[in-house]
């Protein structure tokens, strides 16, 4: 299973982070965001989801 992160968590490592669902399933229209190192993950379309490291 991917590593699931949650919207707010602080301190990850630069890149790209792309939106999924509760266990890491595709959502329709998911955000994509680039990050950079040290910065925190933005908050998600709706309640629930989670980010992962593409």
């Amino acid at each position: 299973m991917a590593n699931l992160k949650k919207p707010g968590t602080d301190n990850q490592p630069a890149g790209k982070y792309k939106e999924v669902g509760p266990r890491g399933g595709q959502v329709n229209n998911p955000r994509v965001v680039t990050i950079n190192s040290g910065d925190r993950l933005p908050p998600t379309q709706e309640k629930g989801r989670k980010w992962t490291k593409k």
